[in-house]
């Protein structure tokens, strides 16, 4: 299966998940890092986090967490047709006053807002396999900024039914170290 099929099957499979799950359970996933999570992090590092869509699996709890715990955080910023992304910090996971539209209808970080770098970057996703694999939406730009930044602790943020058994991988994707369900941490070894 090519990954363009195999993205428009994983969307599908996630926006059907999404909407069998009942309000309160959607309101309790993802509320704090599990330990494994938490074990990774520094007292100073910068989470890189993103601004969920309906149906991915949400982070603003994950943020605020963070937050509390004195942590900067960034989201990621689009820079146009270019394909770029940066990070910038973000401030107010609740209420999202620093959000503004930005391209594909995302919301991201204030033009005023600090670029920032993350140590730590929670990633959204279509599918993830057991060694790492992610399979994101297409565009690239988390692979491009992976590739400026390979230092970075990728942990992946996903709904249980996003698992399948292989994501096809190309030489330049690189594996998440870490991914996050409702009920599993999944810790890709070296």
């Amino acid at each position: 299966m090519t990954k363009t099929n195999l993205r428009k099957l994983q969307r599908a499979k996630r926006r059907e998940h999404v909407a069998s799950l009942p309000d309160a359970v959607r309101a309790l996933v993802f509320s704090r890092p599990p330990a494994p999570v938490l074990d990774r992090i520094g007292d100073s590092a910068v989470i890189g986090l993103y601004h969920a869509t309906a149906s991915e699996a949400p982070t603003a709890r994950y943020a605020q967490h963070f937050l509390e715990q004195g942590h900067r955080i960034a989201l990621p910023r689009l820079l146009g047709a270019a394909g770029a992304m940066h990070f910038a910090g973000h401030t107010d996971p609740l209420g999202e006053s620093d959000l503004e539209p930005g391209p594909h209808g995302l919301m991201q970080p204030a033009q005023d807002a600090t670029d920032l770098v993350p140590d730590i970057v929670f990633m959204p996703l279509l599918a993830f396999d057991e060694a790492g694999g992610r399979l994101g939406q297409g565009g690239g730009y988390y692979d491009r900024w992976i590739a400026a930044h390979p230092d970075a602790v990728r942990i992946g943020l996903a709904w249980d039914a996003q698992k399948i058994d292989r994501v096809p991988m190309e030489p330049h994707d690189m594996p998440l170290h870490m991914v996050v369900t409702p009920t599993r941490v999944y810790e890709v070894q070296p």
